[in-house]
């Protein structure tokens, strides 16, 4: 994880909760008190983001974390899985964004590893997209990868893929593929996103290296990838669902992306009870 990018993100969601302190604990807690508490799983799921987590009251302050599972494993409903000790006022200031990271990053994880299951016994495994909560992505693609899924680009600079605007602005994939190579660094692969079987052969007369089977039905999926004969790379999009992921995967196709696993997961249910007064 890149820690750079990561802790500018939390200084800035901790300004967001506390730009002028906590009133409320201020005005309770002695400034020298100090407390532990529990960290409670209220729910079974995934834990992603224990890292992010103690990374949190680093900031915030004179408070140890004490993490008893970490990131990949699976709780269950009454565990205690972290205990968190110091600063009272600390404690109850970072509270809430230390757990919004946690909860949500275990969620996403969480999902993903449903996803993941679904493709057991066959070849394929599962990508995650762009479609990210706007500056949680480094946090929520983590947590896809925690769960078992693989990271596909991390952002628009991170590698090529033509899509059906793309294909419209430049007047067809041919000439599409033709401006990337023209364009852009030559050590990047190029995917392009096709949609019908005449598409499929366009992409793979100008010889992409990645085809992305948008929309398809699972039997002319199974047929393109049979047509594109290991000639490209073949990723599975589109209204993935956990219902039909595995039909899609037995079409034999190497990737299946969705945007589902981070964008409409559940956060896992996690709390901090118990405090005690030391």
């Amino acid at each position: 994880m890149n820690w750079l990018l990561i802790d500018e993100f939390i200084k800035s969601a901790l300004k967001e909760d506390i730009p002028y302190g906590d009133v409320t604990t201020n005005s309770i807690v002695n400034e020298k008190d100090k407390s532990i508490v529990d960290l409670i799983a209220k729910e079974e799921g995934i834990i992603a983001g224990i890292n992010v987590f103690e990374r949190v009251f680093h900031f915030v302050g004179e408070v140890d974390v004490d993490f008893l599972v970490q990131d990949g494993d699976k709780v269950k409903k009454g565990e205690v899985i972290g205990h968190i000790k110091g600063s009272t006022r600390a404690i109850l200031t970072g509270e809430r964004t230390a757990l919004n990271y946690l909860q949500r990053m275990s969620g996403i994880a969480t999902l993903t590893k449903k996803f993941v299951d679904e493709l057991q016994g066959t070849n394929a495994k599962l990508l995650d997209t762009r479609k990210t909560t706007p500056n949680m992505r480094v946090f929520e693609k983590y947590a896809v990868k925690i769960g078992g899924g693989v990271n596909h680009r991390y952002n628009l600079s991170d590698g090529v893929l033509i899509k059906d605007n793309h294909i419209d602005a430049a007047g067809g994939i041919k000439n599409a593929i033709e401006l990337v190579r023209k364009n852009a660094s030559f050590v990047r692969k190029i995917e392009v996103e096709v949609e019908n079987f005449q598409q499929l052969q366009e992409a793979l007369e100008a010889k992409a290296d990645i085809i992305m089977l948008d929309n398809m039905t699972a039997e002319n999926m199974k047929k393109a990838v049979s047509i594109i004969n290991g000639r490209a790379i073949t990723e599975a999009s589109g209204n993935i669902t956990l219902d039909n992921i595995k039909e899609k995967a037995e079409s034999g196709v190497d990737y299946i992306s969705t945007g589902a696993t981070t964008h409409s997961h559940k956060a896992l249910d996690l709390s901090m009870k118990n405090l005690k007064r030391l």
